[in-house]
């Protein structure tokens, strides 16, 4: 058995710009666990927000990958072994799906297949998933310009990026030059808690669907004080399946992350776990490319709202099967 791993830049196509600052390229991680004859792969990006950054995750897996070399010879090493190893994070993620991937080339099954199986449910068909595809942070005539541009390729649901500047301003424009998309908003933690009932209450009047982590992870109680005027969706929040009963009280929406969570395995509980509160689950995803959204697709499948449109944002998809990104879905036919 192998079981190795390596580091790759991908610069992107544009500038990426959220709340907390702006990208022009991201740098991957990607694991390879090889029997020979088959072979699993799985990507996930370092994430400085969380403190994983590229240094800590190679470190991490270099303290893990021997052990795992170890136990996959001796047919010892499973996947609730590696959750003992290794904290939910970007580096639990790449091994995790690389896992998935070898377990389903060797059955010769796709990840539909395993991920129902894990769930007690029959696998589903496979058909194109709508997906948002994201609109920076700018000037609010750019943003209503690269809003206007998505709709005419198609895209019909639009997630806005934004800060705690001129939101009112960007999204009427936005909503001017796209009368009918359908809108989100992501915040990434930058909203003011003073004044955000009225914020929200804006963003409702101007048919915006559902708003994301619009105060900082551990200012969540702040949404007890009032009714909820759109649903409300947490994500910096959001890491595992024990955020979820707390997450339950003060959120709609939970968003899983396999590079926040730890990977498929993680994400299938957070999954099971939501369903069970009566929370809706979006799928999100960080920057990367084709590899790392394809493993998030079976629980993608299963989501009230989607996000995997990371490889869009990659000035080449180094996949050597990329999904197809068309008219605001994905498709890995």
């Amino acid at each position: 058995m192998q079981a190795d791993y390596a580091t790759h830049r991908l610069p992107l196509a544009r500038p990426f710009a959220i709340s907390r600052g702006t990208r022009t390229e991201i740098e991957v991680v990607r694991v390879t666990i090889s029997d020979g004859a088959h072979q699993g792969i799985g990507e996930a990006t370092p994430t400085p927000r969380y403190e994983q950054t590229t240094e800590v995750v190679v470190a991490d897996l270099e303290r893990v990958l021997p052990t795992l070399r170890q136990g996959l010879e001796r047919g010892s090493f499973d996947r609730d072994e590696l959750a003992r190893l290794l904290p939910a994070g970007v580096a639990r993620n790449a091994i995790d799906c690389a896992l998935w991937s070898l377990e389903a080339q060797k059955r010769g099954v796709g990840l539909e297949t395993l991920i129902a199986e894990a769930l007690g449910e029959a696998p589903l068909p496979q058909r194109p998933i709508d997906t948002v595809q994201t609109i920076g942070i700018a000037t609010a005539q750019a943003m209503a310009e690269a809003a206007r541009a998505e709709w005419e390729k198609g895209a019909r649901l639009l997630k806005v990026k934004l800060d705690g500047e001129q939101i009112e301003a960007r999204m009427r424009a936005i909503r001017q030059a796209v009368p009918q998309a359908r809108l989100v908003v992501d915040a990434n933690e930058a909203f003011p808690r003073q004044g955000l009932e009225q914020c929200l209450r804006l963003l409702a009047e101007l048919g915006v669907e559902m708003v994301e982590q619009p105060l900082p992870a551990g200012e969540d109680a702040a949404l007890d004080e009032f009714r909820h005027p759109l649903p409300v969706c947490a994500d910096e929040s959001c890491h595992t399946r024990e955020d979820l009963p707390a997450l339950a009280r003060r959120y709609e929406m939970v968003n899983i992350k396999l590079d926040k969570c730890g990977g498929l395995s993680e994400g299938i509980a957070m999954l099971a776990q939501a369903r069970a509160l009566d929370l809706k689950v979006m799928v999100g995803c960080m920057l990367g490319s084709s590899t790392a959204m394809r493993a998030a697709l079976p629980l993608a499948a299963r989501a009230t709202l989607v996000d995997l449109d990371g490889p869009t944002w990659l000035a080449n998809d180094p996949d050597p099967r990329p999904l197809r990104f068309a008219a605001g879905t994905l498709d890995d036919g």
